[in-house]
């Protein structure tokens, strides 16, 4: 069992709590990408529509979600779409994803936020039976991305 962690929405500010939680993130996934200029994450801090929520325990964080709140045109409700959930790998089935989902689903309910939602690869057996567990609803659905090449990159 761990220790009590809080759960906390980073703001402006929060430059060095962002950059820790980027880096959980990459540790967690193995996904090893660079982090985002200070001026990029301060960019991301200081906009409404982006949320990151960490938990932090002993001034360490060891989980954190990404967030992307989208309004919607065909209703005056928005959605929250979660970019990134992680808990650190030692700590992971002790309930702080669980608690990271449920900071969520209140701020869904106090602002006015329909739906939530969140994509994961059908193999990842561990993120599919995590979702299964807290969201309920499993929809089947084709994901496409379309690279943009910049010149000069």
């Amino acid at each position: 069992m761990t220790r009590p962690f809080k759960i906390h929405r980073l703001e402006v500010g929060d430059l060095k709590k962002m950059q820790s939680l980027v880096a959980l993130l990459n540790e967690v996934f193995e996904e090893y990408h660079s982090v985002g200029s200070d001026k990029q994450l301060e960019k991301l801090l200081s906009n409404p529509d982006f949320h990151a929520i960490v938990a932090i325990e002993d001034d360490i964080i060891v989980g954190g979600v990404t967030v992307y709140e989208m309004a919607r045109y065909y209703s005056d409700k928005s959605e929250l779409y979660i970019y990134d959930i992680a808990v650190k790998t030692e700590l992971q089935n002790k309930g702080i994803g669980k608690k990271l989902l449920d900071f969520l689903k209140a701020y869904g309910r106090e602002n006015n936020i329909e739906t939530i939602f969140v994509e994961a690869l059908s193999d990842e057996d561990q993120a599919v039976k995590f979702y299964e567990s807290t969201f309920g609803k499993r929809e089947k659905v084709d994901h496409f991305n379309f690279e943009i090449k910049i010149d000069g990159a």
